[in-house]
């Protein structure tokens, strides 16, 4: 395909003229532009839908979720997926983003690398991907060879494959079992697909990710109960939870979690429940990590 028929290079008609604008007017344009990211992301949840319960079959059978992508795309997959584990306690293998041009292209432009198909597939590999995992390709142009290569070997061993891209025609939908159109328009700078398209990338891998932690049980009711205290501000933020969620006083709290040495999610079962920190964790694993299943079986 014509790279000047791809939508993400097109002209945008509202900025044109754009460099003799105040810079209010500029603002204005760019924030006026991103008023349709939004929508573009509403319109393609019932795909994301799909894709999300993929990813949570695949996490129940002891699967992972892999992100694929070049540029400023391959950077917000990193981006998600580093996220995870201090948001929801899992493992940092859970959840990985893969970038072409690996740790270097995270800070410095090495766009070249995505034109090179056979080292996607080699970055699968070394993280010994299978079927049992999701991959997901990202890039708003839809063509990158570094992400759709790699796309195909994951299919071709038996993996669920979703792709998400900011044209209707791009090379990625054909080699996905999940499309996910972002459909963001031309860019105010022509081809700077860091833009809205980019915006409408993070809106989605943020719903991948947050969706699939939910209905897996890391979360309760909307509270983080999965979250790592790492810091001060996160096992403030423990405390509160243990609290709000069970009722008891922030003394009793802050006793169970220094008890548990701030292991979260049994430590509010344990203040709901007044059980021992090991029949609290018997609960959690005969309830797969769900809160409201696991003090619901403390019931029965």
């Amino acid at each position: 395909m014509n790279i000047h028929e791809l939508t993400t290079e097109q002209r945008n008609p509202n900025s044109f003229m754009i460099d003799t604008k105040s810079t209010e007017e500029i603002l204005t344009i760019i924030n006026g532009e991103d008023h349709l990211v939004p929508k573009a992301v509403a319109a393609a949840i019932p795909e994301i839908t799909l894709l999300v319960d993929a990813v949570v079959e695949s996490f129940r059978k002891g699967g992972r979720l892999f992100y694929i992508g070049a540029g400023t795309s391959g950077r917000l997959g990193v981006l998600d997926a580093s996220e995870c584990p201090p948001t929801f306690g899992v493992s940092p293998s859970l959840v990985q983003g893969i970038i072409a041009g690996g740790q270097k292209a995270l800070t410095t432009s090495v766009e070249w690398v995505e034109d090179d198909g056979p080292a996607g597939v080699a970055s699968l590999k070394e993280r010994l991907f299978t079927g049992d995992d999701v991959l997901v390709g990202i890039t708003a142009s839809g063509q990158a060879p570094f992400v759709k290569s790699a796309m195909e070997y994951a299919r071709s061993i038996g993996a669920k494959v979703g792709a998400i891209a900011c044209n209707e025609s791009s090379e990625i939908f054909l080699v996905s079992d999940y499309q996910i159109h972002l459909s963001v328009g031309p860019e105010i700078l022509t081809g700077s697909t860091r833009m809205k398209s980019g915006t409408a990338q993070k809106l989605v891998l943020n719903m991948i990710t947050t969706a699939s932690m939910i209905r897996w049980g890391r979360v309760y009711n909307n509270y983080m109960v999965d979250l790592t205290p790492v810091n001060a501000k996160l096992q403030k933020r423990s405390r509160r939870l243990v609290t709000e969620i069970s009722g008891c006083s922030e003394k009793r709290s802050l006793q169970i979690l220094e008890e548990t040495g701030y292991d979260v999610k049994p430590s509010i079962l344990m203040a709901m429940l007044d059980v021992s920190y090991d029949r609290a964790k018997e609960l959690l694993q005969e309830s797969e990590g769900n809160l409201h299943n696991a003090s619901q079986l403390a019931k029965d």
